[in-house]
């Protein structure tokens, strides 16, 4: 008899014995798709292999509650100790998948240096000799530690992840580390609006001292009481392309006198009505309802649009001094590709730091030029405009020196040691409807990039996604912290950055108590003037370099949104290549259009495609409807959205195809601990706001 029961085992394979013979779909979509777990991130994005099934969930006769750890205890050498009942479980026939060594699981982490691969492709086939099963009946799934319950557990790639507290220096180090590595995207869009306000070098310097501190305080109140996940708030690339179309209108640039303070004034009260609009999109519940429309098919071409929008702005500011520039762009390549995996006391500070290395290292090299002579030109003073130059050659050589010296701009000097930045410090906002109007949408879109960021950070640090009601609790507090960004004059609006995803996966560490340190650090170090001094006195033709790495990563960063969907799809490379294309040539036509070839524009051509609301084809009698409607048609970002949101809600697809993004249900992040303390607001707010249900768990 004991003989038959053996061989029968035997016969069926793996134990537990498989309930169906069908391949079971990925795991990650709503119950009534028929997919199990929770969390997000893994597709069948190709034909080119299948997700490898996890293990069916034991039975209770096969589990043991282990009181000391809170947890089920798995069989140990084949014997389960349960009620004071021995009960012999056979072991698993050689063929049975085995799960990945923790040695591979090491390997694994240290060779990767981004956000984990979860396009769908086969995990690769374990190389081990001795099965073993991993604690818990855990699986290790493309970087994610999968339990007996088919939601990820913790995360073997991460160092410390969001609750983690490993001591006050460690945080301290991490945190100024994670602000460093993103200094480009603090600073640089400062650097490129004040200069097309018509500002001074001393203004410029006021400018990102207010921008770094205002930066510091919004990034404390969205861990604190958004959605509590360690991203940075700052200046974010959404905003530059309709900032400068509102700078370059042409009532705004026919001013006199200070026109650095007034457009100033025009760019605080349109941010204040967009970001409100924001906030109400959030505090309403509206951004609930909403987030069902935006996927990562949406999501990808938005962003990546936003990127391909300053194609024409980049290279060609870049050309005015390419011995810089060039070198630039190719010194900050090499570091984030070709060094990217040398690691100096186990941090791979190229990679992490190529941005800041690289400004530093062509910083230099552009500053010994200028001392050896190169840029110096006999009888030609840079401070003399070209059109007063009376020499020939001091006109033919201007270009050079204005954008090739180091020693052109005295904002280090002129800037005070300290100062305070101060609400209103610019004077009372201006409000128009019509700038207002383009904000709005603007702030919809900055919404939509958020939502890609809450997703993909949530799954690198947090036990669960956040539910949709702490999706709008973010979304609202977003635009709060754009109002306060209006209030003191940073002349853009306060958003997720994008890239702080990517940096949280390259430095792997996720804790919430870091940035948040990071974020005082900030604060500090805008009080002193001489920091924003400092940022101000950075060459033009360097700006230009680091953005177009900047803008070249984040359309990588928007397309790698994809591998959330089946990215090999035919449906969702035609929504997606759609959307690409008329992002680029709608705006285009808009741009061109009523433009003679022999006109005299008064901007400089990287400008000139953001003038388009005075010569657009919408020429109706009333002029506020006709600068919205030609100047948001002319937003590359405002069309990729447009068309991708259509065709994605409309044309038929199946949620796995689609990619829908998985939030957690309220149900189960009230019931779970875990999921509970990773979102719940501090300090017992929570309960005060118990009543409004779309905006907490």
């Amino acid at each position: 008899m004991s003989h038959s029961d053996n061989s029968n085992l035997h016969r069926h394979g793996s134990w537990p014995p498989a309930t169906d013979a069908k391949p079971i779909p990925p795991s990650s979509w709503a119950k009534k798709t028929g997919f199990k777990p929770k969390f997000s991130g893994e597709t069948n994005a190709t034909d080119s292999g299948q997700i490898n099934r996890l293990s069916p969930k034991p039975t209770e006769s096969e589990r043991q509650l282990d009181l000391e750890a809170g947890r089920v205890r798995p069989p140990v050498n084949g014997v389960v100790h349960n009620n004071n009942v021995t009960v012999s479980v056979p072991a698993a026939p050689a063929t049975a998948p085995v799960p990945v060594a923790k040695d591979q699981v090491a390997k694994k982490r240290r060779d990767s240096d981004g956000v984990p691969s979860t396009n769908g492709q086969a995990n690769p086939a374990p190389v081990t000799e001795q099965p073993r099963r991993t604690a818990r009946f855990e699986e290790v799934l493309d970087g994610l530690v999968v339990n007996d319950e088919e939601f990820a557990s913790r995360h073997a790639h991460m160092k410390y992840e969001l609750r983690d507290f490993p001591g006050l220096v460690p945080i301290g180090v991490y945190g100024i580390q994670h602000y460093v590595s993103m200094l480009g995207s603090l600073v640089l869009i400062p650097l490129v609006i004040v200069p097309a306000m018509g500002g001074s070098h001393e203004e410029t310097s006021l400018v990102v001292s207010t921008v770094l501190f205002v930066s510091g305080l919004t990034t404390l109140l969205h861990i604190s009481f958004g959605s509590r996940l360690p991203l940075i708030q700052g200046p974010s690339l959404v905003y530059l392309a309709p900032v400068l179309a509102i700078i370059n209108s042409p009532e705004l640039q026919g001013l006199n006198g200070n026109k650095f303070k007034h457009i100033m004034k025009e760019l605080q009260g349109a941010i204040i009505i967009g970001s409100a609009f924001q906030s109400l999109l959030g505090y309403t519940g509206l951004m609930s309802l909403l987030v069902r429309l935006i996927n990562p098919v949406v999501v990808s071409p938005t962003i990546a649009a936003v990127g391909l929008s300053f194609f024409s702005y980049g290279f060609p500011l870049v050309g005015t001094c390419l011995e810089i520039g060039a070198v630039q762009i190719l010194v900050v390549i090499i570091f984030s590709l070709y060094l990217r995996k040398i690691s100096v006391l186990g941090h791979r500070i190229f990679l992490i730091y190529a941005v800041p290395l690289g400004l530093a290292i062509t910083w230099a090299f552009a500053f010994l030029l200028t001392e050896a002579g190169f840029y110096s030109y006999k009888g030609c003073d840079v401070n003399i405009p070209a059109s007063n130059m009376v020499s020939e050659h001091c006109r033919k050589h201007f270009s050079r020196m204005k954008h090739c010296r180091v020693d052109t701009s005295q904002a280090l000097k002129s800037s005070p040691w300290f100062r305070f930045p101060y609400p209103l410090q610019w004077g009372t906002p201006v409000f128009h409807w019509k700038l207002a109007l383009v904000m709005c949408v603007v702030s919809l879109i900055s919404s939509v990039d958020s939502v890609g960021s809450y997703h993909a950070s949530s799954l690198l640090v947090a036990s669960r996604p956040p539910t949709p009601g702490v999706v709008s609790r973010g979304i609202g507090l977003e635009g709060l912290s754009s109002v306060l960004a209006g209030l003191w004059g940073t002349g853009t609006g306060s958003t997720t950055l994008t890239e702080n995803v990517h940096t949280i996966a390259v430095t792997k560490m996720g804790s919430r108590r870091a940035v948040q340190l990071g974020a005082c650090f900030l604060i500090v170090l805008s009080l002193i003037g001489k920091v924003g001094g400092f940022i101000a006195s950075i060459p033009e033709v360097m700006v230009a370099g680091l953005l177009c790495f900047m803008w070249a990563m984040l359309t990588a960063w928007g397309l790698s949104n994809l591998r959330y969907s089946e990215a090999g799809s035919s449906r969702n490379i035609i929504i997606v290549g759609l959307s690409l294309f008329f992002s680029l040539s709608v705006p285009a036509y808009f741009q061109q259009y009523g433009i003679s070839p022999n006109s005299n524009l008064s901007v400089p051509s990287y400008f000139q495609p953001y003038i388009v609301s005075s010569h657009g084809p919408f020429r109706s009698e009333y002029g506020g409807l006709n600068y919205v409607l030609n100047t948001l048609c002319s937003l590359h970002m405002v069309i990729a959205f447009l068309v991708a949101v259509i065709l994605d809600n409309t044309v038929p697809g199946s949620q796995q195809e689609r990619g829908v993004y998985v939030w957690s249900e309220p149900e189960v992040a009230r019931r779970e601990p875990a999921v509970a303390k990773d979102y719940e607001l501090p300090w017992r707010v929570g309960r005060i706001f118990r009543w409004v249900k779309w905006v907490g768990l």
